[in-house]
């Protein structure tokens, strides 16, 4: 067990690597310059070049880059531009609200993508597997922005069951809490239902998949219930593709809310890369950037373990 995690430990770190590499030159090679949008059109070719220097954009790329790097390393991700505190500051302060988001939009897509998943694949080719798979479909279709307007329309609008948009904090008391999480859950539906609708077509093919097996047979022959072989026996052994896909979605829900979160208004870390991208502030936009891809690798890291814990014949092929 020792060998594999040190494998994918160093593939770990040279993704990051790579991944650090990447998001700085992309950035580098924008047009534009950071400085002179932060004074403005009219401002001195002299004052631009004195805030280029403050802000330590005359320095060479390889030497701004090892800095970077030297800061992400040690926490310190340098000074914002626009707003002029640090960046790890803004970045914790946003996380609050987009990791609870995400959790959150991932416990619906999980719970949704399961229930129509096994559903569909025990009334295989029956009206209620074709339903099922026609409404995945449609959920694949539609838009993520659009299902949140639609959801502020009905629940909001109309119904008034909960707020248009805003976040007012987590506050101290069980109600601040309750009455937070209850702002999030608008636009953590709006994110599950495509990801739930992807996520339920590949359970049911590979709980179909799992079922052809001569142990589900035989554990139909011993008088196991059908409902207890598909949950207690099926499942387990067709999660390994479910939970390859489950993990590359929690990452993709931490960036997917950069829409939503604009559509509720929610101050996250989606809208302030938003905002961050409209002022140019590049320390800002470079170091969330690197931290959705950090999460993105350290996620796959974490499916590849899971991958051993449920079938350990992964490990023993890989060594």
């Amino acid at each position: 067990m020792s060998l594999f995690l040190l494998k994918r430990l160093a593939t770990l770190v040279g993704t990051l690597i790579g991944a650090s590499i990447i998001v700085f030159l992309v950035l580098e090679i924008l047009p534009g310059n950071a400085a002179q949008i932060l004074m403005g059109p009219d401002a001195s070719p002299e004052a631009v070049a004195a805030l280029a220097t403050q802000l330590g954009l005359d320095q060479p790329a390889w030497t701004r880059y090892w800095t970077w790097v030297q800061g992400l390393l040690t926490g310190d991700l340098g000074d914002s531009y626009t707003y002029g505190t640090p960046v790890i500051e803004l970045i914790l302060e946003r996380l609050t609200l987009t990791v609870p988001l995400a959790v959150m939009a991932m416990l619906l897509t999980t719970v949704l993508a399961l229930v129509v998943g096994v559903t569909a694949a025990a009334r295989h080719n029956k009206l209620g597997d074709v339903g099922l798979m026609g409404l995945t479909q449609v959920g694949i279709a539609i838009p993520n922005f659009w299902f949140a307007i639609m959801l502020i329309l009905l629940f909001s609008v109309k119904l008034q069951w909960f707020s248009a948009g805003g976040f007012d904090g987590w506050g101290e008391s069980t109600e601040d809490r309750m009455n937070a999480l209850k702002s999030l859950l608008l636009p953590a539906l709006s994110l599950a239902v495509v990801q739930a609708a992807i996520l339920a077509r590949i359970t049911r093919s590979a709980v179909l998949e799992v079922m052809r097996e001569d142990f589900v047979r035989t554990a139909r022959a011993k008088g196991v219930t059908q409902r207890a072989v598909l949950w207690l026996h099926v499942l387990r052994n067709a999660l390994i593709p479910v939970i390859t896909v489950m993990g590359m979605q929690f990452a993709e829900l931490l960036a997917g809310t950069i829409v939503v979160e604009n559509v509720f208004y929610l101050p996250g870390l989606g809208r302030l890369i938003f905002q961050a991208i409209s002022n140019r502030d590049l320390a800002v936009v470079r170091n969330c950037v690197m931290l959705l891809a950090a999460f993105v690798v350290i996620v796959n890291f974490v499916v590849d373990v899971l991958y051993a814990v449920i079938d350990p014949r992964i490990k023993a092929s890989d060594i």
